[in-house]
């Protein structure tokens, strides 16, 4: 287990504002004396601190790629498994799987497949919760395709949600992309969106919690 980078200056900050917090909590007990008041914000104060943290954690986890497969890109829940027509790229009907991931989840995105990075766009745009239907179209967001070495392309957008406000990407188009390899990070709770081609074997459904690295999302034919 390890803290992302993303998180340390956020972490940093939020720990000093939580010790002020707790030295006041202090303060004012030494003067009221009510112990209880003291132990509940001391809680909270804990708590809080124990948030923060672990919204950046990243696990240690190794993946072994295998030919073809479609990795996950994130922890998450799988909220939608449903054709459509995929209007930025590539104008055509694909299997769109979409990701819902809490503030509880990790939030470190993942290369779903190797490949040629062909595309990476972000796009301003407003804050629907993640779920939204419209999320995926009107919300800030990022895109990006892979071509896997057999040809195919697989599209896959980072969702800013109604509390995230911050998406991070570390690919351009050009690069080599390699499956189960961090390319982003999400502030806040989100969703990842797969446009995958209709003859994909899908090996998830809705409902299903997922993990990134882990979960095998499908298989390209």
């Amino acid at each position: 287990m390890k803290l992302h980078r993303e998180g340390y200056l956020i972490i940093t900050i939020g720990l000093i504002i939580l010790i002020a917090i707790q030295g006041l909590n202090y303060y004012l007990w030494t003067i009221l004396g009510y112990w209880w008041l003291y132990a509940i914000l001391t809680i909270g104060v804990l708590v809080m601190a124990y948030l923060i943290i672990q919204f950046f954690r990243v696990p240690n986890i190794k993946y072994i790629e295998k030919e073809n497969e479609i990795i996950c890109p994130a922890d998450g829940k799988i909220v939608v498994i449903e054709e459509v027509e995929e209007t930025e790229y590539f104008k055509d009907k694909r299997i769109q799987i979409s990701i819902f991931m809490s503030p509880l989840n990790v939030h470190a995105n993942f290369n779903p497949i190797s490949g040629l990075v062909k595309y990476a766009k972000y796009h301003a745009g407003l804050f629907l919760v993640a779920w939204h239907p419209k999320s995926s179209t009107d919300n800030e967001r990022t895109t990006f395709v892979i071509e896997h070495k057999n040809g195919k392309e697989v599209l896959f957008r980072q969702i800013a949600g109604a509390v995230a406000r911050r998406i991070c990407y570390y690919v351009e188009p050009g690069d080599q992309a390699k499956a189960g390899e961090e390319f982003g990070f999400i502030k806040f709770g989100s969703r990842i969106d797969l446009l995958l081609p209709l003859d994909t074997q899908i090996d998830v459904k809705i409902g299903d919690v997922v993990k990134g690295r882990i979960t095998k999302i499908g298989e390209l034919k």
